[in-house]
């Protein structure tokens, strides 16, 4: 994993566009003009792509707090993945449906976090149908995998067969279902983004943007002075700019069906799995994007209320998030 320095300074108008969903608008040359220095970093990780930029009046506290916000989304990373063996969430997939496995107390809140909106959206947030996202490993995939492998895992309530236990500083999981398989993608990132802001923060950092693969949240004001200004890109093309927000100390996050997927005869089959047809959601939503004040709680409302209609999605986000806004594009 390299990390890749921008070579060049980003024009008062020029977007840094970074994955899909938000990314953010920079203005340098009004901020050398306020004496401040900008580090930015862009670099893979967690199966997607980390832009940073972090304003300080001193440069290498700016460099210094960049790199700690970095090595905690490389921490979620190697802790939570579910593609590796010896993260805390493979250890559990390989072993929990036939004996308990210890986590990390990091990992056992998170699991717990992401049950309880499975709770409140009565099953469309589902962090156990792993199972299901490998099968259709849109990635890799050129059609849909057999009817019958999708049909076994349609409609089987994961969730509710993960057994968490806490205690004693840390966690036990456990698997009451063999085709269980543990994922926090859905909710990983938000939670991931939230421990780089803090990192910032802890650092005297009172003005940045951390956005991973489309997820951010914005500390403070832009160089300029003001909110940081968002861009949400349009589903139907990536060149272009659906809607631009004001964010401050705000968390912005966005599902859709066009950050990864393959067409098959006309139909795109896309990330974003259906509990309840353990296949890729079919709705005429293209995206959903969630403003909350943690990101930890904007990413899984996006991924529960994607789908819906604005009306029915924002209804839902508000007995879950105090202050939450929803913005969905069809």
């Amino acid at each position: 994993m390299t990390d890749q320095s921008l070579p060049r300074p980003f024009g008062r108008r020029e977007f840094i566009a970074i994955g899909t969903g938000a990314f953010a608008l920079a203005a340098l040359p009004i901020a050398l003009r306020r004496h401040v220095a900008i580090a930015r970093r862009t670099v893979p990780v967690m199966g997607t792509i980390a832009e940073l930029t972090v304003v300080h009046r001193n440069e290498a506290v700016a460099q210094e707090a960049l790199e700690a916000a970095l090595a905690e989304l490389r921490w979620v990373e190697t802790t939570m993945t579910r593609f590796s063996a010896t993260s805390d969430v493979g250890r559990a997939n390989a072993v929990a449906a036939r004996e308990g496995v210890t986590v990390r107390p990091e990992t056992a809140r998170l699991v717990e976090t992401a049950l309880r909106w499975s709770s409140a959206s009565n099953g469309r947030f589902d962090p156990a149908l792993g199972a299901a996202s490998e099968l259709w490993d849109v990635t890799n995939r050129h059609e849909p995998p057999p009817s019958e492998q999708v049909a076994r895992l349609a409609n089987r309530s994961f969730w509710r067969h993960v057994d968490l236990s806490v205690g004693a500083g840390q966690g036990v999981l456990r698997y009451g279902d063999r085709d269980l398989h543990l994922d926090l993608g859905g909710i990983g990132k938000g939670y991931a983004i939230d421990r780089a802001v803090q990192a910032l923060r802890d650092r005297g950092i009172e003005q940045a943007i951390v956005n991973l693969g489309g997820d951010l949240y914005a500390i403070g004001e832009s160089p300029e002075g003001g909110a940081w200004r968002v861009g949400i890109r349009s589903p139907d093309d990536l060149r272009r700019v659906a809607r631009t927000l004001e964010v401050s100390n705000r968390a912005v996050a966005t599902s859709g069906d066009y950050e990864r997927f393959f067409r098959y005869r006309g139909t795109r089959y896309h990330h974003l799995m259906d509990p309840a047809t353990a296949a890729p959601r079919q709705t005429s939503v293209r995206s959903v994007t969630v403003l909350a004040d943690r990101c930890v709680d904007a990413e899984p409302c996006a991924v529960s209320v994607f789908g819906l209609t604005q009306d029915r999605a924002l209804a839902f986000a508000r007995t879950q998030i105090p202050g939450v806004d929803v913005l969905t594009i069809a």
